[in-house]
């Protein structure tokens, strides 16, 4: 018998499916998202016993760096990690290796080719590849082109390619994208990654959803009233200017992190539980998915961009402000916007989704208000009876929320609303992976079903396109509006919703 102490809901976690002895490659190893998240996810596997002994990490980029070099840079990264586990990090380390590529320079590539080869024989990596491309977006097609034409795309069953956001910056780039990925490598090689899609409550959207029969008779028109989508960050743009400026709220946010967890929270039950079912049922929902005024886009949707806000000890700066921004830039920090769902399940009902940096609160969730009772037949505290909802939260305290009337406490008949939680940390007794520990351990298991698929990052580019042919070609009508750092947005933001007689919900 197991201890009393143990906790039931943590039985069977862990079991893991295991990886494929390997080489990661990342190209762009000396940039920022090698440092924070991608060798720190790795370390997380390697330390959960999830990695393979024959496996080895290959940083590649333009700085001439030595292997000790490229390992020395990650303990920094990673300070407190390896001083926590240094034994540990001392044996995964041995398997960091560094090799400076310009994916621009064919003979560079095939030098790389070279070096994996050699991989191979130290550490029994068996030819197997996934090449990660953390580089910027100007380079996803002429990389996969390079890697494709010194042959080591050329095996499906060996190698896979890692893509990430943006993938595209329109609908039209979007489609060029994906022909000359295409042409480079198979569908099923090549990974579009979306770090939200690795997060365990986006991922139990689909769980409530399918395995609950309380909850999937009635996720539809006839019960749901509306819906809300936030990812909400109270960080502004950081170092990131360079991008930031290019990109924006819309490109940077809306388009693949709350456009899948609007597929997830809408899609159709698969057939069955694999990648290309899911797949499928995504793309069909983003298919169905339009702007709520697709004659007049700029109706439903708002543009913001935060000012200076804080307090006098602790200003904080405006974006136009911020290091590397245009002093008159336009560039939305924050972006509101108003859906419909043209299918049987979701006809009527509005999405709402919203995003923005320097807001009050870092969450990200996905809120469904249910419709009210036919008849109020008790008085309620607040005047009228609260509609229910059922939040999901994505981050940060992990979990669901169900909000419903009970009765109130004394003689009368009146109602009040009260809360029913679950969170992870509680249930569990443990945090849940970050994404890209999730995401990386898939790629390397070849398991796409976390990932996006072309037709579905065409269907959201092209659901977005008129709002952005908008912003470049007449800016006027899609105006910025600006809003006060650590405030919830423009006021515009709330009219959106106010005009249907509802309100965002103020965490």
């Amino acid at each position: 018998m197991g201890s009393v102490l143990t906790n039931p809901l943590r039985v069977g976690l862990r079991q893991e499916r295991v990886i494929p002895p390997q080489c990661l490659v990342i190209f762009g190893a000396s940039g920022d998202l090698t440092h924070r998240k991608l060798v720190p996810a790795l370390f997380e596997l390697f330390r959960q016993r999830r990695l393979p002994s024959e496996f080895a990490v290959l940083g590649c980029a333009r700085r001439p760096w030595s292997d000790e070099e490229f390992r020395g840079k990650m303990e920094e990264a990673m300070a407190s990690e390896v001083a926590e586990h240094r034994v540990a990090w001392e044996q995964f380390a041995a398997g960091l290796f560094y090799e400076p590529v310009d994916l621009e320079d064919p003979p560079s590539v095939v030098r790389l080719g070279q070096r994996l080869e050699g991989i191979d024989r130290l550490r029994a990596t068996r030819g197997n590849r996934t090449f990660y491309l953390s580089v910027s977006p100007n380079f996803y097609g002429s990389g996969c082109r390079s890697l494709a034409a010194a042959g080591l795309l050329s095996d499906p069953s060996r190698s896979r390619v890692v893509i990430e956001k943006p993938f595209g910056r329109d609908y039209g780039s979007a489609q060029e994208l994906n022909r000359v990925v295409q042409t480079c490598a198979q569908e099923n090689q090549i990974f579009r990654i979306d770090h939200y899609l690795g997060k365990e409550t986006v991922q139990n959207i689909l769980v409530m959803r399918f395995a609950n029969t309380i909850f999937e008779p009635i996720w539809n028109r006839n019960y749901i009233s509306s819906v809300q989508i936030t990812a909400a960050e109270t960080v502004g743009v950081e170092e990131r200017a360079g991008y930031y400026e290019s990109s924006g709220a819309l490109r940077d946010m809306v388009q693949n992190h709350l456009t899948q967890m609007l597929a997830l929270t809408t899609m159709e039950a698969p057939g069955r539980f694999d990648p290309e079912s899911m797949r499928n049922e995504k793309a069909k929902v983003l298919q169905a998915a339009r702007l709520a005024n697709e004659d007049e886009p700029w109706k439903c949707c708002v543009r913001g961009q935060y000012g200076p806000g804080g307090s006098s000890t602790r200003p904080i700066a405006g974006y136009r402000n911020e290091p590397g921004v245009n002093p008159e830039s336009t560039t939305e920090t924050y972006v509101a916007m108003k859906l419909f769902i043209n299918n049987w399940r979701w006809q009527g009902v509005p999405f709402y989704l919203r995003t923005g940096k320097r807001l009050p609160k870092r969450l990200s969730e996905v809120v469904l208000t249910f419709r009210e009772a036919p008849v109020h037949l008790f008085d309620a505290a607040g005047g009228a009876p609260t509609p229910n909802q059922l939040i999901l939260r994505i981050q940060p305290d992990e979990g669901a929320e169900f909000k419903f009337e009970v009765k109130a406490p004394g003689s009368g008949m009146r109602s009040r609303p009260v809360d029913m939680a679950f969170s992870y940390d509680d249930s569990f007794g443990e945090p849940s992976d970050e994404g890209y520990v999730r995401l990386l351990a898939d790629a390397m298991l070849g398991d796409p079903t976390l990932y996006t698929r072309s037709d579905e990052v065409e269907a959201a580019w092209r659901l977005y396109t008129p709002l952005l042919e908008l912003i470049e070609d007449a800016p006027s009508q899609l105006p910025v509006y600006p809003y006060e750092a650590r405030t919830w947005g423009p006021a515009a933001a709330d009219n959106l919703l106010a005009e249907d007689g509802l309100a965002w919900r103020r965490p």
